[in-house]
């Protein structure tokens, strides 16, 4: 039986600069308004979206003039290899390790462009060995967090012995456009924030919890339900309305055939751990999975205080849940673009 892969420590990275929904509210109604028929219908959304405030890359007078590729670049390369070392140094100084030590780097990111990766860029100021092995992964989207997490844990089982880091990084708010809006744009002004996050995982004993199995779910004929909408001003966001009302009705059985497939049911799980993609996301979530109403609390939290960040959100909540002590079974849960549902069922530390 292969040896168990143990989560050694998880670390967070909040973007610069705050923003809380009622300024957000305030300069999208005068920039909107005009630009948008019908914008006051769709106010409630910033009201209804559970948020009190957010964290963005950039302040918010960035946001207020039209800006195209180069300069979202510009923004995401300074921004998010910042985050990226934050994220990746709290991590392994949790792991009481250092960047020397660290054999294979996963880095997951969907809203910006990096060639060369980020971890590239980071690599002289964590300290990376010029050996280590890099592996960037793009079109995540929000099951970035689970998926890059599955892939990192089978990387570090592959390899028994060796340190797998693992990052996340999004930008999200620099998809924000004054130009060509859609209701889909308006949602996401009202939901997305950026965020990163870190964890260092390897064979063997210690840590918070061990990745006990994975798995993936991938829906037919939905490829437009989310994603991204490539534009001469940059990335645009693709929201589906019927994202909620899809994962009430499609999300159980997948769920069920994920863990039956590693010889478990949803009564073995103590705690579901999901990606919190806005409130209305959530309450489909406590449905289709019979959970009672309010029992996803850390993923209301985390969105009330970040936001939607896309993937590193799911991991910000797996930070919330071990501080507040993991029960012995929990699943760590994303969906995003494919349409994809992301698991990694973790067990607690003895």
């Amino acid at each position: 039986m292969p040896a168990p892969i143990h989560l050694l420590s998880l670390a967070t990275a909040d973007a610069p600069h705050e923003m809380t929904q009622s300024d957000v509210v305030e300069v999208a109604r005068v920039l909107f308004t005009e630009r948008f028929p019908g914008f006051d219908r769709m106010l409630p959304v910033f009201d209804t979206a559970g948020i009190r405030a957010r964290q963005a890359a950039m302040p918010l007078d960035w946001y207020l003039k039209p800006r195209g590729w180069p300069e979202r670049t510009e923004a995401y390369l300074d921004v998010a290899v910042d985050m990226f070392a934050r994220a990746a140094e709290a991590a392994l100084a949790e792991a009481q390790l250092k960047g020397a030590d660290v054999d294979v780097i996963v880095t997951v990111s969907s809203t910006g462009i990096a060639t060369p990766g980020l971890e590239a860029r980071a690599m002289a100021r964590l300290g990376f060995r010029p050996d280590a092995a890099r592996i960037p992964v793009f079109g995540l989207g929000c099951a970035g967090g689970a998926t890059g997490l599955a892939l990192a844990s089978k990387l570090a089982q592959a390899t028994p012995g060796a340190v797998v880091l693992l990052v996340v990084v999004e930008l999200c708010t620099l998809s924000f456009r004054m130009e060509d809006l859609t209701k889909a744009d308006i949602v996401a002004t009202a939901l997305f924030g950026d965020g990163a996050a870190a964890c260092v995982m390897r064979c063997g004993e210690g840590g918070f919890a061990s990745i006990e199995a994975t798995g993936e779910h991938t829906w037919p004929d939905t490829l437009s339900i989310m994603g991204w909408r490539v534009d001469p001003t940059g990335f645009g966001v693709i929201f589906d309305r019927a994202i909620p009302p899809f994962a009430r009705d499609n999300l159980r059985p997948a769920m069920i055939g994920i863990l039956k497939r590693q010889t478990l049911g949803l009564d073995d799980v103590d705690r579901f751990i999901c990606h919190p993609g806005g409130m209305k996301v959530i309450d489909a979530l406590e449905g289709s999975l019979s959970l009672d109403q309010g029992s996803l609390d850390h993923e209301r939290g985390v969105l009330a205080d970040h936001g939607n960040m896309s993937a590193p959100t799911a991991l910000y909540v797996l930070d919330r849940a071990r501080r507040g002590g993991l029960p012995d079974r929990s699943v760590l849960t994303a969906l995003g673009p494919g349409f994809t549902l992301s698991t990694v069922s973790l067990r607690a530390a003895a």
